[in-house]
């Protein structure tokens, strides 16, 4: 049997270079590891003031630009949300969410332009809303979360008898 043995001149290299290697090693992963996004909390992000720009397009009709500026406050485990939507070619409409938790990540409530029930959850940075409006559309929101917690992307779609007849694109940001 034959034993090679390295030159003592590359072991110690070997040696030195390793705990090198390993630092190296554990910055790379420290640097490419991002923070995971925040939790959406639809009660606190709406508590304060907000303000939403966005597009709402309906089928046949075309697209409206719209403003939402809001005023949220907590009641006991309600959240009260006054909004005033001022809508391209309209006078200014007033509307309220009461929105409460239900359960760790689950949200129940009511909206004046809804009929019945608004039903939420979150996962992660998403919060997703559904409720069937006044006039009878089936309406889902999907509200995402921005990484810094004070702004969040609002897409919306309203469908009637399965097929979308309305969407809605809206940046939200915190006021205060």
């Amino acid at each position: 049997m034959v034993h090679h043995m390295r030159p003592a001149g590359d072991m110690m290299r070997c040696l030195t270079m390793r705990p090198a290697l390993i630092v190296l090693a554990l910055f790379a992963t420290a640097a490419s590891a991002t923070p995971p996004p925040p939790e959406f909390d639809a009660i606190r992000f709406f508590e304060g003031g907000t303000r939403g720009d966005g597009l709402f397009k309906v089928i046949l009709r075309g697209s409206h630009r719209f403003t939402v500026q809001g005023r949220g406050r907590i009641e006991g485990d309600t959240l009260i949300l006054d909004q005033i939507v001022t809508r391209e070619g309209s006078a200014p409409k007033s509307r309220q969410w009461r929105i409460r938790a239900i359960g760790p990540g689950r949200y129940t409530g009511t909206l004046t332009d809804a009929k019945g029930p608004i039903t939420g959850e979150t996962t992660g940075d998403r919060l997703h809303l559904r409720y069937t409006s006044t006039g009878g559309f089936a309406v889902e929101q999907w509200l995402t979360l921005s990484s810094d917690g004070r702004s969040a992307q609002n897409r919306l779609t309203a469908k009637r008898f399965g097929v979308t007849v309305a969407s809605l694109d809206e940046t939200i940001v915190k006021t205060d």
